[in-house]
This record gives C-alpha cells, structure tokens and sequence, in this order.
C-alpha cells in the first residue's frame, strides 16, 4: 500500500526556469531565474546534460516495471552498467517481500447484458472462475449482507463506509463466489485488499456509471447469469532488488566520516511505463552520479535506485534496515528524487515527513535561491522513500512537482510527457545542494541530525496516490 501525499502550507508558488552556464570561472555567475550562482555551482552546473537524463528515461520506459518482476530486473541491470560505466563499484541488493503478481486477465460478462463493463482487479484480488446470478448488497456491511442468500452468487456491492477487505470478506462469509464493488464517485476505481487472505473470493471494481446501469439491470432481471474470470493472480514471496553505487570521499585522510544518500526507486504500477514515476528520479540520479563522480569531495555520496516502492516503500525501508547503527549516524541526508519531470505537473516542492525543514531543505533551498533567485518551498509529505530515511533520524526531503500530473499510474506515464528544462532545474538544485555540503573546505557545513518521526496512521490510504 502507498502512503498517500498531501503538501501543505506552501507559501510560495515558483516558475522554476532551466539555467543555462554563462560567464568566467571565478567570477559570479548571473542566471536567468536572476539568482547568482558562485564558482563551485558552476562545476556542477556545467556538466549537467538533460539530454542524457532524457535518454535514461527513454530507456527504461519502453516497459512497466513491476517489482518482483523480469522487467524491474532488466532496470536493475541497466542502472549497474549505467553506475559501472562511471567508474563506480557497483551492488545489487536483493530482497524479498510478500508480494502480489497482478492478473493477466480480469473478465465479467453475460450473454444476457448488452452495456459496456470494463472491470479492473483490486490488489490482492484472487484467481477465480465463476459464474452466478447478481445479488444487490448495498454497501457490504455485515447488516447489509445479514439476510441475503448470497451462496454461489455474486454480490454487487457500492464502495463507501468500510475498506474493500471486509466488503469481500462479509461477501464470502455469507457463501457469495464472486465479488463486485463500483465507484461511489465519478470515474474507475483503483484499490487494494490490504494484503493476502485464503479467505478471498474472486472480486472487480466497476466505474460508478458502470455499476449503476447494472444495478438497474439486475433489478429488472434478478436471473440473468454472469461470468467473473480473474486469470495469473498470485500473492506470494517476492525478490526485488535496491542498486547501490558509492563515491568515497577523495582523500581518505581528510574525510568528514558523513554520508549522503540520492535515491530514486526504479519500479513502477501495472500497465504504466513510469516515464516520470519514477524513471525521471532514477535517471537524475544517474545523471548526478557521473556529474559528480570525478568532483573532489570530503563526504561520502551514496547513490541507490530502490525497488518495490509501489508496494510500500520496501526496497528503501530494506537499505534503511540494513545499516548499521554508524551508518546510520553518519548518514546526514537523503535527497529523495520521486516525478521530476512531467511537464504536466506543477511547481517543483520539497516535502519533509513533519514538515519541518531540515539539512536537505535548507541545502537545497540556498542551491535554489542562487539559482532561480527564490527558495523551492517546503511541505509535508509522506508518500516516498524519504519516509524510510525520516523514520531512522536521517534529515530526507522528497523532491516533487506538485500538483502531480493527470497521466499519474496511468499508462499515459509516457517519454513524451517529460519535461527536460524540468529534468535540469532540478539536477541543478540537488547536484549543487549535495556537492555545497560534500565539497573539500566547506566552511559554511552545517550537518545537522535529525530526529526519529514516526509516520502518522493518516498517510496510510487504500488509493495508491501520491
């Protein structure tokens, strides 16, 4: 289940503008977001190329990539070689979850119902073939589903009032072979279970007009038989993979013992090529690595590429959980890069879990201001794998464009949708955020720790939206 992303007490709305390098090393340089950059954001800002950021994008949206599957591997490898071409040693970090492999089929249909039915599967929804009359349950309450003869039947039930679990669950208690839950509101319905159950019976989600139309319909023909077929379903144990590629700090002995973490996840929803959720911050994280790979720097940087973020943030809570409790300590930031992109998005924003600022913020927000002459402002947020960070002490900020685009986890997620003067004004902030603190001689490093927040039960949802 994603934790659900909610931005709020933004005081500012930015136009947030590509840069493009002018002038003479050493001399200050004037931008066109009328910010000034200084010599050591220059090194950074030079290099960076969001052509190259654009054709990583390209590359690892011809498909979905769905954790646990071949295709989220072929990511991974791409991500290593990309890592390995740099220079850098790099790890795959395998890890295994309980997971869920999403059907390869989801079918309802009668020989007696001329509408339109475009049903979809909830997360954690079971294989079945099934076939039965329709049975009216209100909203599937226990109250609801008390007097009905629901064996070998399929129960129509409206979403509202309780989670989709117990609305199967109450079906099924009551002998209902199949399941059908439709929208209270305007447009298709997207959910999950919550997790596996034996307990489950075949169920589909309808649209609100969907489920209307064959509400009435039943009504009028009480025995009309329907077919439900959900096909390749499967929960079950999982592997997914984290990459990992570090940069050491350049001289040994005058190393500050910090670490900083870039991160991105590389897996994506069903049916969605994920080209800005989340192949844009997997490939700004690439990008950044070159850029910064031969820069002298006293701290060490750690770029990681997490999977299974879609299914709750595992593969970064599985990174977190292997440190040790020095790495940890000395882990002063993670710059979180999640749908950076999208030229259908809004203003670029940085969410905290409290949303209060912290190192990663305040980094930023100076790199901004010289960049773009203003501060990319701070929210909350707690719906990526900064979360993970945030919940050990590490100081984690979330780097998103806000209003998210209507394409979200959708199979419109597309290459064409991406904007790459987006792509630069946020490799830029980040890349001269991160080397402003990891430089040699920084006598302005200020690494401050955080605290331990917990996540509030409110950023735990049933719909999957940032």
């Amino acid at each position: 289940m994603k934790r659900i992303f909610s931005l709020l007490a933004i005081s500012a709305v930015l136009t947030l503008s590509a840069v493009s390098p002018a002038g003479v090393l050493g001399q200050p340089l004037v931008v066109t977001g009328q910010g000034t950059l200084d010599p050591f954001d220059r090194k950074i800002v030079k290099k960076i190329d969001a052509e190259q950021i654009y054709n990583h994008i390209g590359h690892l949206s011809e498909e979905p990539r769905v954790a646990g599957t071949e295709q989220e591997y072929r990511a991974v490898e791409y991500i290593q070689e990309e890592f390995d071409s740099y220079g850098y040693e790099t790890e795959i970090q395998p890890f295994t979850y309980i997971g869920y492999t999403a059907p390869d089929l989801v079918e309802l249909s009668s020989v007696d119902y001329a509408g339109e039915l475009n049903p979809s599967y909830f997360t954690y929804s079971v294989s079945g073939d099934v076939s039965g009359e329709i049975i009216k349950a209100g909203l599937g309450t226990e109250e609801d589903v008390s007097e009905l003869e629901l064996t070998g039947k399929i129960a129509l039930i409206q979403r509202g009032e309780i989670s989709f679990a117990e609305k199967v669950l109450n079906a099924a208690g009551k002998g209902a072979a199949g399941v059908i839950i439709y929208n209270n509101s305007e447009g298709t319905l997207n959910g999950t279970l919550g997790g596996a159950s034996d307990d489950y019976v075949p169920a589909v989600s309808l649209s609100q007009a969907e489920g209307e139309e064959l509400s009435a319909f039943v009504e009028s023909n009480p025995s009309a038989v329907f077919n439900l077929n959900i096909e390749g379903a499967e929960a079950g144990q999982h592997t997914s993979h984290n990459v990992i590629a570090t940069k050491y700090p350049t001289n040994e002995n005058k190393s500050t013992d910090e670490i900083i973490v870039v991160g991105s996840h590389h897996d994506s929803v069903a049916g969605a090529p994920g080209a800005n959720d989340d192949a844009s911050g997997v490939s700004v994280t690439l990008e950044l690595a070159r850029v910064l790979k031969n820069m002298p720097t006293d701290t060490e940087i750690r770029f990681v590429t997490f999977g299974a973020e879609e299914l709750g943030l595992i593969g970064s809570y599985h990174y977190v959980d292997s440190l040790s409790e020095d790495e940890i300590e000395r882990t002063i930031a993670n710059f979180n890069l999640d749908m950076v992109g999208s030229r259908d998005a809004g203003d670029l924003v940085m969410a905290t879990l409290d949303g209060e600022e912290n190192l990663v913020t305040e980094l930023a927000q100076a790199s901004s201001e010289r960049l773009n002459g203003e501060a990319t402002p701070v929210g909350r947020g707690g719906s990526s794998d900064h979360v993970s960070f945030a919940e050990a002490g590490i100081p984690a900020a979330l780097f998103i464009h806000s209003p998210t685009e209507p394409w979200y986890h959708s199979p419109e997620d597309t290459i064409d949708k991406i904007s790459k003067e987006k792509l630069q004004d946020v490799a830029e902030i980040a890349g001269t955020a991160i080397y402003d603190q990891a430089r040699f001689n920084n006598q302005n490093r200020n690494p401050k720790k955080g605290t331990k927040i917990k996540a509030a039960p409110a950023e735990y949802h049933e719909q999957l939206i940032k």
